[in-house]
């Protein structure tokens, strides 16, 4: 019978069978991969979450009054390369992108973690907690306003 409990050592299989560790040397960076790959998860929802905050706000700029009335200086430099509105616009089209991407990382992290090794897992959130800190608890309102999610996965 299989037990499912976490298990404290170095030799665990991330992923794939080809990601085995055997020494601490392996163990350690493979630990630092998965916090790397949490930060990096964080990093891409950050960017996400500005992509979608820029295609919202051209299209609500374009709505509201034909140009918006923003001049070229004051519109965000996303919203300028991503302009435009409709469901096909070059922001929703990214901002989907981005969310696939994300979505896919934040599976494979959720994997990483149902190999039940205490390292990984402990490794996994300490990387989502630095990537939050460093790239997506800024005090920028409009970010903060947009949906927020606590799962990797979501």
């Amino acid at each position: 019978m299989m037990h499912m409990t976490f298990y404290w050592g170095r030799e665990v299989t991330i992923l794939f069978d080809s990601w085995r560790t055997k020494s601490w040397v392996d163990y350690s960076l493979s630990l630092v991969a998965c916090l790397l790959a949490a930060a990096f998860y964080q990093y891409l929802e950050n960017h996400r979450m500005r992509v979608k905050i820029a295609a919202a706000a051209g299209s609500a700029g374009k709505s509201a009054g034909g140009g918006g009335g923003e001049s070229g200086a004051d519109v965000p430099l996303i919203q300028r390369k991503f302009g435009g509105s409709g469901k096909w616009s070059a922001a929703r089209v990214v901002g989907a992108a981005l969310f696939g991407l994300n979505s896919a990382i934040g599976y494979m992290l959720m994997l990483a973690v149902m190999s039940f090794n205490g390292g990984v897992f402990v490794a996994v959130v300490v990387g989502l907690g630095i990537g939050y800190l460093l790239f997506r608890g800024v005090d920028d309102e409009s970010v903060l306003v947009a949906d927020e999610t606590s799962c990797a996965c979501a």
